[in-house]
């Protein structure tokens, strides 16, 4: 792999140096001092000079102080053990989508089960049941066939209505002797 490296501000090595200091609780270290350009007294005019970018120096910050260089600070690659979380990692994913893979299979599976005993179920329950023929059909389906033939004359038909009359008064009665 390559070498990498990292750009450190003298803003961040101050703030890291103050804050190992807060934390030691050691006398203070000496920050090296660096000389400044003669200042001149201020004005308004100057301090206008002061608050824009543009007419600073080059080479130098807002309050025209001189710029440090960035400090680069090489960075190692990954150790074997990183790359061996990594990979623990990556089996851990790859064991889990397989386990994923496998409940949805049988999700599917037990949705299609359900379906399929919710509709025996259903037609179970909604079948009818055998039904007796009803009674006197042929006498009925002849008295409307002749209608249909002498509509004209219905007259013709009294044989037929007569025969269907008679068959229904006959199963009336066994009905109402069965009730009895």
């Amino acid at each position: 792999m390559g070498d990498f490296s990292i750009q450190i501000s003298s803003n961040l090595v101050d703030k890291l140096v103050h804050d190992a200091e807060k934390s030691k609780r050691k006398p203070r270290r000496t920050k090296i001092k660096v000389p400044r350009e003669p200042q001149e007294p201020q004005t308004k005019t100057n301090q206008k000079q002061v608050s824009d970018n543009s007419e600073t120096p080059k080479g130098t910050g807002a309050k025209g102080w001189p710029l440090q260089p960035p400090i680069f600070v090489p960075v190692t690659p990954p150790s074997q053990s990183t790359y061996a979380e990594l990979d623990a990692i990556r089996s851990v994913l790859q064991e889990s989508e397989r386990v994923l893979e496998r409940l949805q299979k049988q999700e599917e599976n037990m949705v299609q089960e359900v379906t399929q005993r919710a509709k025996e179920l259903h037609d179970k329950e909604f079948k009818l049941p055998f039904q007796k023929p009803m009674p006197c059909l042929s006498e009925k389906d002849a008295c409307l066939a002749c209608y249909k033939e002498h509509a004209d004359n219905p007259l013709k038909c009294a044989g037929f209505v007569k025969s269907f009359e008679d068959c229904a008064r006959r199963i009336r009665q066994q009905v109402g002797s069965a009730e009895k």
